[in-house]
């Protein structure tokens, strides 16, 4: 290469030499500048890869769980509120070709929807209360001269020594009270005065009097050694319907009379009252279940509280003659 150089030949090998190093000097460090400004900067130490283990595969019969991506563990995802298909979530199923899946619980047939509503029920009303026709005692009109079955019964009560008056007509067509033939009881028989006076049918009255000379007469010499002198009385004849308000009272027809207590002639009260004492407990206990015959219906202390404190007894006529006895 030096042979090729235009020097002089009188220039000795040796400056032929230097001439050469110099030029080659001055020539590498122009062709590394410009090998500089075509190639890129790469950095003094290449990042080296860092190698990831592969995780182990799961023992038969367990699903593997993906991994968690970078902070997804230290905030979890809130479940979602709906379901996903069936057909994202299936398992494999258990069978003799693989026997490592996990068995599906049995699932339940989904419930087919339809836009239409069910029809509504229609609201449970009560039944209305059909009307009571009036109690045909209401239109009894008085005759004169007075029935034969009137006067008979006025004979007996003049028989048991009771002592009463005559008295009007008692009638309301509007609330549909009536005693056509009524009478004023003074007295019960046998001495024993009614206060205060009542006013009762006559049928009423004679029961109300057989019943103090058969029943309550003998029970006081029983229990009391004495006799009854005075029944007060605590109701008879009344214009009203029963409480209910859906039928007349027996009280509107002079058909019932409401005791309240006795007065013996030894000076002994006896009330009726829920908790009497014994001796007297015992005593009405006795004509209470004596009245339930004679009289269709009776109630006193503990059928309702209307009766707490009094014997009502009436002869209100009921099916086959039966009785209501509370």
């Amino acid at each position: 290469m030096l042979h090729h150089l235009p020097l002089p030949d009188m220039v000795s090998p040796r400056l032929r030499l230097a001439a050469f190093l110099a030029i080659l000097f001055l020539a590498c460090p122009m062709g590394l500048i410009a090998a500089t400004a075509k190639s890129p900067k790469l950095p003094r130490r290449a990042p080296v890869p860092q190698l990831q283990e592969r995780p182990a595969d799961p023992p038969p019969g367990v699903v593997p769980v993906p991994a968690a991506k970078p902070g997804e563990a230290d905030f979890p995802k809130p479940k979602e509120a709906v379901k996903p298909n069936a057909a994202e979530t299936t398992l494999p199923q258990l069978t003799p070709e693989n026997p490592g899946a996990v068995p599906l619980p049995p699932q339940k047939p989904a419930k087919a929807t339809t836009d239409a509503k069910e029809p509504m029920k229609p609201s449970e009303t009560k039944p209305e209360k059909k009307p009571i026709p009036p109690d045909p005692r209401s239109t009894i009109i008085p005759l004169n001269p007075m029935p034969d079955e009137e006067v008979a019964c006025r004979t007996r009560l003049k028989a048991l020594g009771v002592e009463f008056e005559e008295h009007e007509a008692e009638r309301d067509a509007e609330i549909g009270c009536s005693i056509p033939y009524p009478i004023v009881l003074k007295t019960l028989g046998g001495g024993i005065n009614l206060e205060p006076k009542a006013e009762l049918n006559c049928t009423m009255a004679q029961a109300a009097a057989r019943f103090m000379s058969t029943s309550v007469a003998p029970a006081v010499k029983s229990q009391f050694n004495a006799d009854v002198k005075t029944v007060s009385q605590a109701s008879a004849y009344v214009c009203r319907p029963r409480h209910n308000g859906r039928k007349m009272s027996e009280h509107a027809f002079g058909n019932a009379l409401d005791i309240a207590s006795f007065t013996l002639t030894d000076g002994t009260k006896v009330d009726i009252e829920p908790v009497p004492p014994q001796k007297n407990a015992s005593f009405l206990s006795k004509i209470r279940k004596a009245a339930c015959g004679p009289f269709k219906t009776v109630l006193g202390p503990g059928s309702d509280p209307d009766h707490s404190l009094h014997f009502h007894i009436d002869l209100e006529p009921r099916r086959n003659g039966g009785t209501f006895c509370q």
